[in-house]
C-alpha cells in the first residue's frame, strides 16, 4: 500500500506539517501539493468545499508525495466513510467530547474487528494501492478534535480509545468555549493553561498531538514544543494576507 508520509515521519521521530485548504477547486489543492508539506487537509467542515469537490481535490493531492487529509463536516459516520473511500489518508475529526464520541468516529475509519467501517473503498484503492485492505488500517490516520471545556474535562477517557492515533487542538473554539472571543494563537492564560494540559496529558499517554497555527513561526514553536502534527493557517487566509501585503507595497506613500 502507498505510505502515509505522515506515519512515516512519526515512525522517525518527527512532527508534520500539513497544509489546510478550504478554497474549493483542484488546482489550488495541486498547488499546495506540490510544496515541501507533509499532508494536505482538504476542509469540508469550514471549508466552501462539497463532497464531489472534496474528492477533486483529493484526486490532485494524489499527483504528489503529501498524505492526502480531510477534515470530515461532523461526526458522522457516512461523511467520514465516504472521505476515506474517496482516498483520504487521514480524518480530522471536529468537536469529539466524551469517549463515546471517539469510538463512534474511529470505528468509523477501521475496518472489524478494529471498527465497523463499511468496504468500498472505491478511490482509496486506486490511490492506496489493491491490497488497500490488508493495511488500511495501519495506515489511515484519526485525529480527534479538542475544542470545548468538556474535550478537555473528558481527555483521559478520550485518549485512551483503542485505534485513536492522535488529538488536534482547534484554538479557536477552544477559546470559545472557555469563554473568551476567538484566537487562533492561544492568548488569555486559561486557554493556554488548558492547551497545555491536552498536550501533557496526550502525549503522556503515547497519543500524537497536533494543533492548528496561525503562521508558519508559530507552528515551527509548536513543532519545537513537541507537537506531532501543526497547520499553518489556511488557504484563503494566505492568500488574503499576500494581496493585502502586495497592495500595501502599491499604496505606500
Amino acid at each position: 500500500m502507498r505510505e502515509n508520509r505522515v506515519r512515516r515521519l512519526w515512525a522517525e521521530g518527527r512532527g508534520a506539517v500539513t497544509a489546510w485548504v478550504t478554497i474549493a477547486n483542484s488546482y489550488n489543492a495541486e498547488l499546495y501539493a506540490a510544496e515541501d508539506f507533509d499532508a494536505v487537509t482538504v476542509d469540508v467542515q469550514h471549508g466552501m468545499i462539497s463532497f464531489q469537490q472534496a474528492i477533486e481535490m483529493l484526486q490532485a493531492v494524489s499527483t504528489r508525495s503529501p498524505a492526502p487529509f480531510a477534515r470530515a463536516p461532523w461526526n458522522d459516520p457516512a461523511a467520514i466513510m465516504k472521505l476515506l473511500d474517496g482516498g483520504a489518508y487521514g480524518i480530522v475529526c471536529p468537536m469529539i467530547n466524551s469517549a463515546e464520541e471517539c469510538l463512534r468516529f474511529v470505528g468509523a475509519c477501521r475496518y472489524a474487528p478494529a471498527g465497523y467501517r463499511s468496504f468500498g473503498p472505491a478511490r482509496g484503492v486506486l490511490h492506496g494501492g489493491p491490497d488497500y485492505f490488508e493495511h488500511a488500517n495501519s495506515t489511515i490516520v484519526t485525529l480527534a478534535m479538542i475544542e470545548t471545556r468538556k474535550a478537555v474535562d473528558n481527555l483521559a477517557e478520550i485518549v485512551a480509545v483503542p485505534g485513536l492515533d492522535g488529538v488536534y487542538i482547534g484554538p479557536n473554539d477552544l477559546a470559545i468555549s472557555l469563554g473568551y472571543k476567538p484566537s487562533g494563537e492561544p492568548v488569555e492564560r486559561e486557554v493556554i493553561e488548558a492547551t497545555d494540559a491536552i498536550f501533557r496529558l496526550a502525549k503522556g499517554k503515547g497519543v500524537k498531538v497536533g494543533i492548528h497555527c496561525p503562521s508558519g513561526e508559530s507552528a515551527r514553536r509548536r513543532l519545537d514544543q513537541g507537537y506531532d502534527f501543526v497547520a499553518i493557517s489556511n488557504d484563503a487566509r494566505l492568500l488574503s494576507a499576500a494581496a493585502r501585503r502586495e497592495l500595501a507595497a502599491v499604496r505606500k506613500p
